[in-house]
């Protein structure tokens, strides 16, 4: 599950899984090891964390192709994996260089360029403690040592606007310099929202510094050669299809990527990255992936479902930001007109055996789903989320107009850990909650009816800084510049406007849009009751729509 939009889910449990071992049939123990077996090749070091774009991830796609083949369930279209390119970010280029004294630094050791940094090759000869000299300005990053200490200093802000102050005045590059070496120091950020500058920008670290600029008395040759780049990446997602030849298509989904060895920075384990441990990733999402693997054999086996068509979707990228099933919606034309309802599988393997909670998610998204709530019966304690929108890729397909359902069954310690193994999942509770997925599958098939869609309320989180909003969903994968809107909330601004689903925001009144940075700066310019105008992008051809802030 992605932790990027995590926090629209409030609910956090805690506890030591045990294992069901009453009531079950000889089916469901059955059931319950093929899980097991499945779940424990995902979480496997051979599969090293499933990270998108990684053999992992190719290895757990090759087995889930194998899956599909095995029960004669035919490819999505005219393959099963299909892959998606997406940017992730913003990365150093090759070729970049940053010399001191003649001296080449060694990029994340010594110095580093700066996300928003311009790609440009200056150089110049400066004097410490000079500013004005109209070449490349050296500008000492903090005021006093406590504020080096400071982890919740926004040194990147201060560093973009500083280096726009400077530009004004002349410069033609920035180095910045950590003058103090405390316990905090900045990095690179990859997901920096920040518009690009018009002049290279880099970042000195405080050994670096100490050896090559702070005691100079004589001018320091500076060279900034910089290069930044998008990350392209690529992930593969994988489709089977049962065609019964039905108006309707059911869409089943469940991602399979996990976090790697944590190198994406999502990981919860302090020491991810300096102990290089694999993240298993057997509940987030192992146990989804294998109850979607047996939701379609069991689907395949029975005769009885013939009304609807099915297809099974394995999502990558979603640790990222939901790019597989984005991808997936956008590529292969998805639309309310053609599918009924979608039913999303992520973490669904850690069932509390004293409590049975389960989560269920999207219960506002059509009236049938009140029925499919008592549906459950007295098997689970259910927590019910009624937006349409969370915290897995159900929500790209409720941003399709499609009804859906999320089933979760909570967080826990080893949430986004490298102790989230196949050991601690509880098999028959698994079980449990397939069944009455089942259940669900059975009821609506025979129902023979396309559920009727319905909008929900967005959640917010967090406290803002600024007083009005324009009510959209925010596409946080996009990073080509503006906001692009993936959904509008009902009687807020934005939907007064008629601004929709893909377009693309570039400016608020007279301020530029370039990311989420900007544009939440943009919104903290605006007061409640009060008026401007939005210049968007729709089709490729820009427009102004007006926009009325609500009081």
């Amino acid at each position: 599950m992605t932790k990027r939009i995590f926090t629209f889910l409030i609910l956090i449990a805690f506890y030591a899984p045990c294992q069901l071992a009453f009531g079950q049939s000889k089916s469901d123990k059955k059931l319950a090891r093929k899980i097991r077996a499945e779940i424990t090749y995902l979480a496997s070091d051979e599969l090293e964390g499933r990270r998108t774009s990684t053999q992992g991830e190719s290895r757990a796609g090759d087995y889930i192709e194998a899956y599909y083949k095995a029960e004669n369930i035919r490819p999505y279209k005219s393959t099963y994996k299909l892959p998606f390119h997406f940017v992730y970010g913003k990365e150093v280029g090759t070729g970049t260089q940053i010399r001191i004294s003649n001296m080449v630094m060694q990029l994340k050791e010594d110095a580093y360029p700066l996300p928003f940094s311009a790609n440009k090759h200056v150089s110049g000869e400066v004097m410490m403690d000079v500013l004005e000299q109209g070449n490349i300005w050296l500008v000492p990053l903090y005021t006093n040592q406590d504020q080096s200490n400071d982890p919740h200093f926004e040194a990147d802000k201060y560093m973009h606007e500083k280096a726009k102050e400077v530009e004004k005045q002349g410069a033609s590059g920035v180095l910045f310099y950590d003058n103090y070496g405390g316990g905090y120091t900045p990095s690179f950020d990859k997901h920096s929202e920040y518009e690009p500058m018009d002049i290279p920008v880099a970042f000195v670290k405080n050994p670096a510094y100490v050896k090559y600029l702070a005691n100079s008395k004589t001018p320091v040759p500076i060279d900034l050669n910089i290069t930044i780049n998008k990350a392209d990446r690529t992930g593969t997602n994988i489709a089977a299809y049962i065609d019964n030849k039905a108006p309707y298509t059911v869409v089943l989904g469940a991602h399979y990527d996990h976090l790697g060895y944590g190198e994406d920075g999502n990981s919860l384990f302090a020491n991810a990255i300096k102990e290089h441990k694999i993240h298993h990733g057997a509940d987030d999402n192992g146990s989804g992936t294998s109850a979607l693997l047996e939701m379609a054999h069991w689907i395949k086996k029975n005769k009885k479902l013939k009304n609807f068509n099915y297809l099974f979707v394995h999502f990558s990228g979603e640790e990222l930001g939901l790019y597989g099933s984005k991808a997936f919606v956008k590529e292969q034309g998805i639309d309310s007109a053609h599918f009924a309802y979608m039913l999303n599988m992520d973490m669904v393997g850690r069932l509390n055996d004293s409590t049975h909670s389960l989560t269920l998610g999207g219960v506002g998204t059509s009236p049938v789903w009140s029925e499919i709530v008592d549906m459950s019966g007295n098997d689970f304690k259910l927590t019910i989320d009624s937006s349409g929108a969370g915290p897995s890729d159900h929500t790209s397909f409720y941003y399709a107009n499609m009804p859906v359902l999320f089933f979760f069954t909570g967080s826990h310690h080893d949430y986004h850990k490298p102790s989230d193994t196949a050991g601690a999942i509880n098999y028959p509770g698994e079980v449990m909650i397939m069944k009455y997925m089942q259940r669900v599958v059975t009821k609506m098939d025979k129902d023979n009816k396309k559920p009727e869609f319905t909008l929900t309320k967005q959640k917010t989180t967090g406290k803002s800084s600024f007083k009005v909003t324009l009510g959209i969903m925010p596409d946080y994968t996009f990073e080509s510049g503006g906001v692009r809107v993936d959904g509008v909330s009902d009687n807020r601004p934005a939907i007064k406007a008629g601004i929709k689903q893909g377009d693309i925001i570039i400016k608020i009144g007279d301020f530029k849009i370039n990311g989420m940075q900007s544009y939440m700066e943009a919104l903290g310019k605006f007061t409640p009751g009060g008026k401007t105008t939005a210049t968007l992008i729709r089709d490729g051809k820009e427009m102004v729509v007006p926009i009325e802030w609500n009081k």
